[in-house]
């Protein structure tokens, strides 16, 4: 028997191994059954889409799924490697209440122990979660509404104009929509506040390569895997530079590709660190270390793709039409250059920045640990 009944406050943790194993749609049927929290990697964010989102965990996850980690006394981890940037750099600080679960079907990634007393199933997801769905789970409504609840209020927290901007665009998007992401800023801001409509959605991301202009071509073979079909491309502005010849692949073979350019005028993530780390010494990262960006607009225009330049994401409404038809786009969205991630775990402390006030935390720690 893998579920044992001395479980309160259980999660189900899945990373993209599920998706891997064609066990998707079980996942879903085993929530549905028991109502336990679904929590993912970022890789595997497209896996909770509306009906069972929360959120993913680690460095730059969600605060609310960190903090249900923290509270939580049982993780079924099932193809989620559990790397650094999930758990931190001491694993006696990952999930301190609960027990651990892990299935993989990797031997060597079951070779590194997160915790000393982990069960762990060497075997495929899919019938790993066979198993699961035939044994007796208690419901556990009541924990997944605290989780719920504590998520509304810590809604308001953690919102920068990326995350508006990512939310504005899945507000356009239709069910089951398939979303590219490059690397950088905009594919951390896409993991934590896209929310995908229905169940058979997709978000393309490159996960640990790091393939920083994946999203045009991603976005390109999505298309075209799916007999020309809209797919919806999010990236930066260094992101684009990398893979921007492709807008004549896309125009030459008339793909209804939308791409939406979060537009920050510097390699974010890279001049983040600089910002914090080293003194704004911005070394080919910004305008002020050698780092320029093209009129992206000007440019598509030039491969015969319609484009606008935007001031704000709010003048998004303004082109629901071209969001909706079947042309190719391009939409270049101006944020500010002064752009930053949050919330950040700090990797060797271990504590959120942000912080946020006390008064909130306990609150929010009130309600999860009723």
């Amino acid at each position: 028997m893998i579920f044992q009944t001395k479980y309160k406050k259980p999660i189900l943790l899945v990373g993209s191994g599920v998706r891997t194993a064609n066990a998707v749609e079980l996942v879903h049927a085993f929530v549905r059954k028991t109502n336990i929290p679904l929590l993912t990697t970022m890789n595997a964010v497209d896996i909770a889409p509306e009906e069972f989102h929360i959120g993913f965990i680690g460095t730059h996850g969600n605060r609310i799924a960190n903090m249900i980690i923290n509270e939580c006394d049982l993780i079924i981890s099932v193809g989620a490697r559990l790397g650094i940037r999930q758990v931190g750099r001491y694993n006696a600080n990952f999930a301190p209440h609960a027990d651990l679960i892990r299935v993989d079907i990797d031997e060597n990634e079951l070779g590194r122990n997160i915790k000393p007393n982990e069960r762990q199933y060497r075997m495929d997801a899919k019938d790993f979660m066979q198993m699961l769905l035939a044994e007796d789970v208690p419901n556990f409504s009541a924990w997944k509404e605290q989780c719920m609840k504590a998520q509304v209020l810590l809604a308001d927290f953690d919102q920068q104009e990326g995350n508006a901007t990512i939310e504005k665009i899945g507000s356009f998007l239709p069910e089951s929509a398939i979303v590219s992401v490059d690397v950088g800023m905009n594919q951390c801001w896409c993991a934590q506040s896209l929310v995908l409509k229905g169940t058979e959605g997709r978000i393309l991301i490159s996960g640990g390569y790091g393939t920083m202009g994946c999203a045009l071509p991603f976005a390109i073979g999505a298309s075209i895997s799916k007999n020309n079909s809209v797919v919806y491309c999010i990236c930066g502005d260094g992101g684009l530079q990398m893979n921007i010849q492709e807008l004549e692949t896309i125009q030459r073979e008339k793909l209804p590709i939308k791409i939406f350019v979060l537009n920050n005028r510097v390699l974010g993530k890279i001049s983040e660190t600089q910002h914090f780390n080293h003194g704004d010494r911005f070394a080919a990262t910004a305008v002020s270390g050698g780092y320029t960006v093209p009129d992206f607009a000007r440019v598509a225009e030039a491969y015969g793709i319609k484009a606008v330049t935007l001031a704000s994401y709010k003048e998004l409404d303004n082109y629901k039409e071209w969001i909706a038809d079947n042309d190719p786009c391009l939409f270049d969205i101006s944020l500010p250059e002064s752009s930053f991630l949050t919330p950040k775990i700090k990797w060797e402390t271990g504590k959120i920045f942000p912080e946020i006030s006390i008064d909130i935390i306990n609150k929010v720690l009130d309600i999860l640990r009723k």
